[in-house]
């Protein structure tokens, strides 16, 4: 699976957390590698392993967010943008495999698929200011 490919799925798995309690994170991940086909056991302990970090920082990401974002707080914004910019900012701060760079547009092409029409320049606007 490419490193894309991971991302997205990671993605989902980070969004699919607002929506369960806490203590059922490693159930849900768990559960989510489960039903992905011809996922190898090295693909599916990396995507596990990084959710599982990112939600380990999720309080220090959001507050990053809210310090730069005007207007919009993480309580109020799209569960879709907030999962895409958790995983990019966690990336440009504590994954020294992806460059900063290539954590924004990676983003930004999640945010093409998956969020409204206007989360692409969103999202690049507060990776920007935190870049």
């Amino acid at each position: 699976m490419g490193r894309s490919e991971l991302r997205e799925h990671i993605f989902k798995m980070i969004f699919g957390l607002e929506f369960s309690p806490e203590e059922q994170l490693e159930e849900q991940l768990e559960l989510y590698v489960d039903q992905l086909v011809d996922v190898t056991e090295k693909d599916a302990t990396y995507m596990i392993e990084k959710a599982k970090k990112i939600a380990a920082k999720v309080g220090e990401i959001d507050a990053m967010i809210n310090e730069n974002t005007t207007g919009w707080k993480t309580s109020r914004m799209n569960k879709v943008d907030l999962s895409i910019l958790r995983l990019a900012i966690y990336e440009m701060k504590w994954d020294d495999d992806v460059p900063v760079k290539v954590a924004i547009n990676e983003a930004v092409e999640l945010g093409k698929r998956f969020s409204s029409d206007e989360g692409p320049a969103f999202i690049n606007g507060v990776l920007g200011k935190l870049a």
